[in-house]
């Protein structure tokens, strides 16, 4: 016996990959119903082998259906994430409506996998940031070898981290450049991002710093350790999809380089490609399609005590969205549902 799942977001980009991965990794479906807004009502969607059309979000009844993975944003998801879970339905979102809640579990199922158990407050699951959810697992099994005590964090964020339209903007101002008659003004992005880089995501706040960058500091604090303090920069590159940090940590305890390696190899959801030569590491292009945030350049840093510092590397359309939303599910289904 399987489940009935809804995906709500059904043709945008996160919520293609979520009934994508859904299939690849055989999730136990009974039912699938893909959701979107009434001007794509009729769409055709990919599941596995199968095409399923979708329907109507405003006036779906969720009664009856055991999970919903919302890939909406944060208006759609306020108005219609507390009908589904009103119905009984377990919704897990990937905007960021929920991810601060304290009655909301905010979950990584490699790092706090018990915390899918809170889900009974609200009947709703919090899916991170992107750029937190890859980050946190190469985290997680460092604090628990040497407790960690600040990380300055540097992000190189991929378009698609802005939807469709962040990808299209990139694309039609490459083309743009390569054709002098044609001019394409930003729209998406603050500036011109082909070509170039943007230390800008998400809103400014009253400190200086922006939305994207506490959402990691407030997210790795609930997620991994409050004692945690996190300092980040967060910057959007030309680049499709995959999000890139670097990563400097300090811990409590003296770790070494070598120990971390062999711990991050062990680790689940991690994949260590840490050679010291030319193209010993892993570049955003090498890890779109994978499942796993891989992990680089793991070298001692002297200017500190006890300090490390690392490259990380993920699929941000992926773990950092729909991987880690369907990871939920699967750790939903074992620990609580317990049907198929």
């Amino acid at each position: 016996m399987g489940y009935r799942v809804a995906v709500a977001g059904a043709t945008g980009n996160v919520g293609r990959e979520m009934l994508n991965i859904l299939a690849e990794r055989q999730f136990p479906v009974d039912e699938i119903a893909a959701l979107a807004s009434r001007k794509s009502l009729g769409t055709e969607c990919s599941f596995g082998d199968k095409t399923v059309k979708t329907k109507d979000l405003d006036t779906f009844d969720f009664t009856g259906w055991d999970i919903a993975l919302f890939a909406v944003g944060s208006e759609a998801t306020k108005q219609y994430a507390p009908k589904a879970a009103k119905a009984g339905c377990i919704v897990i979102d990937n905007s960021s409506l929920y991810r601060y809640d304290p009655e909301v579990p905010l979950v990584v199922p490699e790092v706090n996998p018990d915390a899918v158990e809170g889900y009974a407050k609200k009947n709703i699951i919090a899916n991170p940031n992107c750029s937190t959810a890859q980050m946190v697992v190469a985290l997680k099994p460092l604090h628990d070898r040497a407790r960690i005590k600040r990380v300055v964090v540097s992000t190189y964020q991929s378009v698609s981290g802005a939807g469709k339209e962040g990808m299209d903007e990139l694309w039609d101002q490459t083309k743009a450049i390569y054709n002098p008659t044609t001019e394409v003004q930003p729209k998406k992005f603050q500036k011109q991002i082909a070509f170039n880089v943007i230390p800008h995501i998400d809103s400014f706040m009253e400190d200086g710093s922006t939305r994207e960058e506490w959402k990691m500091v407030a997210e790795t604090k609930k997620i991994v350790d409050p004692k945690i303090k996190v300092h980040a920069t967060c910057v959007r590159v030309p680049v499709f999809v995959g999000h890139s940090e670097a990563v400097n940590i300090e811990f409590e305890d003296f770790l070494d380089e070598d120990e971390a390696r062999d711990i991050l190899r062990e680790s689940p959801g991690v994949m260590v490609v840490d050679k010291r030569e030319d193209g010993g590491y892993v570049t955003p292009i090498e890890c779109v399609g994978d499942y796993a945030t891989f992990i680089s350049r793991i070298r001692q840093d002297p200017t500190i005590e006890n300090g490390l510092s690392m490259w990380v590397v993920s699929d941000n359309l992926r773990k950092g969205a729909a991987l880690n939303a369907v990871q939920i599910a699967e750790t939903l289904g074992k620990r609580v549902l317990k049907k198929g």
